[in-house]
């Protein structure tokens, strides 16, 4: 027996056929939209800078939503605070576990993008060990570095020979990218920072 469905004109099936996907197609635009993350209003993230890391790869700050992040801004032609500030931070990090090192992300970012391309951020990457995951070194416009830096309390001045005098610092944004902490020891890791990174992950400090 022949389906009654055979028996339509080609045209009319072409045209049923493609009204029918057309409506599948809505119905599932409607039923899955994008999913989309509100930023909290005091979020560093609010920033919408396009950052490019040591690896040539573009990348947006929100990215790191859902981590906690050790965060600082540098220059690579710093000869001596900005390595003890790189220093600190793999100090600091080596005061985690192992469990709460994969929960936190390390973000450096320059504030001197003009003479800091991505071949120097590399460069300074391999030399101090901190080219791979969960380091991050960047660097993006003029502008944003600015609006960066006023988000993360950071300030910094070019000098007549060249350098900076600038902040140095080590800030801890939670997993919404909220300010929850600073130090500026540097040389050495600051116990009571550790304690707030922990607190921040949601783990106990060894001793309390």
């Amino acid at each position: 027996m022949q389906s009654s469905f055979s028996r339509l004109p080609l045209g009319l099936c072409l045209a049923s056929c493609l009204l029918l996907s057309t409506q599948a197609m809505a119905q599932t635009s409607v039923a899955s939209p994008a999913p989309t993350t509100a930023l909290a209003s005091d979020s560093v993230y609010q920033v919408n800078a396009t950052l490019t890391d040591q690896n040539g790869r573009a990348f947006k700050l929100r990215k790191h939503l859902g981590k906690a992040v050790l965060a600082s801004m540098f220059y690579t032609s710093c000869k001596f605070v900005c390595p003890m500030l790189i220093d600190t931070m793999a100090l600091t990090r080596q005061g985690l576990t192992p469990e709460e090192r994969a929960q936190i992300d390390m973000l450096l970012i320059s504030f001197d993008p003009q003479r800091d391309d991505v071949k120097k951020l590399k460069s300074v990457a391999l030399s101090r060990e901190v080219d791979s995951s969960p380091w991050t070194l960047a660097r993006t416009d003029v502008s944003s570095s600015r609006k960066i830096a006023a988000t993360l309390g950071i300030q910094y001045r070019l000098l007549s020979d060249g350098e900076f005098n600038h902040t140095t610092v080590l800030v801890l944004l939670d997993r919404d990218g909220r300010v929850v902490g600073r130090t500026q020891k540097m040389g050495a890791a600051d116990p009571a920072f550790i304690k707030l990174v922990k607190q921040t992950l949601g783990t106990k400090a060894s001793g309390s």
